[in-house]
Formats: C-alpha cells, sequence, structure tokens
C-alpha cells in the first residue's frame, strides 16, 4: 500500500472547516495581493517525449557560445582557467556527491575532515587565523562580512571602494538596509583607491572599510595603508581578494586585513554560466564567533584517534533565529571541496608559477593592446591578471565587442555598463588557457574590429545578463 494517497473533495473540506474558511480563495483573500495572484491556470504547452524534449534542449544549448567555442577574454568576476580532470573525479565520488548537512556532525567524519582542510587552506592563503567551511559566493561573503562588522562594532556607515565589484557592491547594500547601516563611496585615483580621499571621509561611525585586491579594475591597491587608514578610527578592514593572484600578492593578513573574502570560482570550478560556486570566508580569531555559516574543528577521541566536530555552527538551523549570523546552507560545500582540491593539485610552488605566469600575459597584453591606433590603458596602477583599457572615443564599445565575437574572440567586459564614468572602457581578462598566440590574435581582431566600427559596421547587441559576474 502507498504512503501517499490522493486528497478527496471531502478531505479538502475538512481541512477548510478545520482552520475556519470555506474556500481556497477565501484562505487567500487579503493575505496575497490581486496583482501578483494567479489568475487562471498556468499556460504550458502540451507534454513531449522524453526523446523530443532532449532535441529541444539540444536547440536552445546551440544557442549559447561557452568558453570552448571562443577566445575569450572575459572575466569581470568569473574565469576562464583549467579545470583539472581528478576534481571531477573527485566530486563525483557519492561519498562528496549526495550527503548534505551533517545534522549529526560527528558521525560524517570524512565530510568534516574536508571541511578542516579547506579551512585550513584558505587561512594559508589569506594570511588569517580562522576560515569558516564556505558560504554561497563572493558577493554574499562581502555582505556577511559587513553584518561581522556591524555586531563588532554596531556603527552605522560602511566606506566602500569604487574598485569593489559591483555585484558585491549592491549585494552589501541591499543587506544594510536591513540593519540600518549606509554605504558610502571612497573614489578612485589613478584606478586605485584614494587613500587621502578616505582618511578626510573617516569618523567614529565608520563601521569597516571595504575594497578589493586586485579591484574590479585590475589595479593592485595598497591594502596596508587601507587597512591602517581604517584602524586610525577603530573600524575593520574587509577585503574581496582574488585568491589566484595571492600567489604572487602579499596575504591580507599579513597586511592589516581583518576580514578577507572572495569568490572561489577560479579554484577548480568552471564557469557554468555564472555558478555554482563558493565563497571563502577568513578572519582574525576575536571574530570567530561572529563568522556566518560552520567552522570544522580538529580533536581527540576517547581512544586518543583524530577525529573532527563541527566546533562552531551559526545558521538560523543550528541555534536561535536570533542568535544567528547567516542562514548558509550546505549546496556551496562540493564547490569548497572541489577549491581544496585545485589548491593541492597546484601546491604552493604552483599557485606561486600559476600567478607569475599570469603577470607576464597580462603584462604582455597590456604593451600590445595599448599599442593600437586610440587605444589607451584606463589606469597605470600595476596588475595580475586583468586590465582596463579605454577605446577610441569614436567607437561604441558594444559594437567593437560584438563584432570581435563575429571573428571567434571575445574581447572582454564593457565597462560603461557598471559606470558612466567608464563608458568607453574595456576590462580585459587573462588565465593560464590564454596563451601568447591567442593574445596576438585579440590584438589583431580588435584593430580589425575598430576600424570595422569606425566604417558603420557595428551591430550591438543587449547583454543577456544584467548581473556583472554572471556575463562571464
Amino acid at each position: 500500500m502507498s504512503r501517499y494517497t490522493a486528497v478527496t473533495d471531502a478531505d479538502r473540506e475538512a481541512m477548510l472547516a478545520t482552520i475556519g474558511v470555506s474556500s481556497l480563495e477565501e484562505l487567500f483573500d487579503g493575505q496575497i495581493p490581486d496583482g501578483v495572484r494567479l489568475q487562471g491556470g498556468l499556460d504550458l504547452p502540451d507534454g513531449m517525449p522524453e526523446q523530443e524534449v532532449y532535441a529541444h534542449l539540444l536547440d536552445l544549448a546551440r544557442k549559447n557560445t561557452s568558453a570552448e567555442d571562443e577566445i575569450t577574454f572575459l572575466g569581470a568576476g568569473m574565469y576562464d582557467h583549467y579545470v583539472p580532470a581528478m576534481i571531477d573525479m573527485l566530486l563525483g565520488r557519492s561519498e562528496f556527491l549526495t550527503p548534505y548537512t551533517p545534522y549529526q556532525p560527528e558521525v560524517s567524519q570524512g565530510g568534516l575532515q574536508v571541511m578542516f582542510e579547506y579551512q585550513t587552506a584558505i587561512c594559508e592563503l589569506t594570511g588569517l587565523d580562522i576560515s569558516n567551511a564556505s558560504v554561497y559566493e563572493g558577493p554574499s561573503a562581502v555582505a556577511a562580512a559587513g553584518y561581522l562588522a556591524k555586531l563588532a562594532n554596531k556603527r552605522p556607515r560602511y566606506l566602500v571602494s569604487a574598485g569593489l565589484h559591483p555585484d558585491s557592491r549592491q549585494t552589501l547594500e541591499t543587506l544594510s538596509v536591513g540593519y540600518g547601516t549606509e554605504v558610502v563611496e571612497i573614489p578612485l585615483k589613478d584606478g586605485a583607491t584614494d587613500v587621502d580621499a578616505l582618511r578626510e571621509m573617516l569618523s567614529d561611525e565608520v563601521s569597516a572599510v571595504v575594497f578589493q585586491q586586485p579591484n574590479f579594475l585590475g589595479a593592485i591597491e595598497d591594502v596596508q595603508a587601507l587597512s591602517d587608514a581604517a584602524h586610525e578610527v577603530g573600524a575593520l578592514s574587509i577585503c574581496q581578494a582574488d585568491p589566484i593572484s595571492l600567489g604572487v600578492l602579499e596575504a591580507p593578513g599579513r597586511q592589516g586585513v581583518d576580514v578577507c573574502v572572495g569568490e572561489g570560482q577560479t579554484l577548480g570550478n568552471r564557469l557554468d554560466f555564472g555558478g555554482p560556486s563558493f565563497g571563502f570566508f577568513a578572519a582574525t580569531t576575536e571574530h570567530t564567533r561572529r563568522m556566518p555559516g560552520r567552522i570544522a574543528g580538529e580533536t581527540v577521541d576517547g581512544d586518543g584517534r583524530r577525529g573532527f566536530v563541527l566546533t562552531l555552527q551559526t545558521r538560523e538551523q543550528h541555534i536561535r533565529r536570533e542568535k544567528a549570523t547567516s542562514n548558509i546552507c550546505t549546496s556551496q560545500a562540493l564547490n569548497a571541496l572541489a577549491g581544496v582540491v585545485y589548491l593541492g593539485w597546484l601546491g604552493r610552488d604552483g599557485l606561486v608559477e600559476l600567478g607569475e605566469l599570469l603577470v607576464q600575459r597580462t603584462h604582455y597584453a597590456r604593451q600590445v593592446l595599448t599599442g593600437l591606433d586610440g587605444v589607451t590603458a584606463l589606469h597605470d596602477q600595476p596588475v595580475v591578471r586583468e586590465f582596463a583599457i579605454r577605446l577610441p572615443d569614436d567607437v561604441t564599445t558594444a559594437d567593437v565587442i560584438s563584432l570581435c565575437q563575429d571573428r571567434g574572440v571575445n574581447p572582454g567586459f564593457d565597462l560603461g555598463r557598471v559606470r558612466p564614468e567608464w563608458e568607453g572602457g574595456l576590462l580585459v581578462a587573462l588565465t593560464e588557457q590564454r596563451s601568447r598566440d591567442h593574445i596576438d590574435r585579440l590584438a589583431d581582431v580588435l584593430a580589425e574590429a575598430i576600424a570595422a566600427a569606425r566604417d558603420g559596421e557595428g551591430r550591438a547587441t543587449s547583454p543577456i545578463l544584467s548581473s556583472v559576474g554572471g556575463a562571464a
């Protein structure tokens, strides 16, 4: 006999009578506004056989252009890094692929060890004392860091660099409304956060100074100066960092940063049309109990054997809601596992070598592109893997990008989409998958596209996605 049986009209009437209403319409009346209520049935097409559904989905998929279909220099938060086959193999194992939240955590020793090893890697990468077991993605990690600062000092203002990723800023602003904190922008000076302007904006109402390393325009920030300025008024220094760049840049935690967060997609996770990925979150010890999510710890059992436990669980499913610092769940844990496997695959030396390779190729690409007629650097700051250029004034960036794509090359991200003062700007990103030949190809195609756009051959198309990172 089935556990589930159909609900009869008599059953439905009895349930409605129990709660004191005569119909579903009466139940919803006054609770759900008419403007958002469905009127009539769902307008769905007839069902199709499985093979027809497959063919239909295949046709839809062919409308997409993936990073494997073109030479792409698109970045802006998501990057086309190589993902080794061993990551798919390990993530596909049932003990990693199928488990959900360890509500009896000590039973899940393997899962807890994965969390512990991941946390250790993130601490070593960021130079900070403690890491959680990951959050959903980079922007929500920034927002959670802002809430941590609010809990720490109860102050009502964030000073946020204009070089912070637009998606991260938008997420921080959205959540800040809920706890009464305003976001005030620190301007850039030649592509980097203006430290002098920051100092003039400081006061005892500032909860945190939030910036990105490298910033959204690819510029390397003076992290120590920004952190020192924040600490002058007792504010926290919050840095959103590109983990790949930390192979060649000093760890934020060794430059005065209190909280370092970031997007983990570059660590063993594919683009997959903008997700899923994971966010990393590390901080100094004093903020341990304000961190979101979960923290795994190492211990010994009654027989003295090494074991792992969930040391802290600050999400609302585990503790009282009013005491929780997040509702982070576990759907990103598999992506975090990809991150620690990727870091283990690279190793310390490999991460440095990758960073040095990106610096060399980015320097070459910057030189080649700014050597084109009418193309200039948007700023002169040092860069690691991404840089901004300005196209000639007599062409439209969207037209140039479209013409390049027609030739099989995606040249980068249209900066005018996010800030009007960056109109005419193009953000170009490098990964280890872009060779010197690819860069030369980009230069040739970009020169051709600029010439064609001047001749009126441009055919700009509307961006599919409004978010920045999703565009990758």
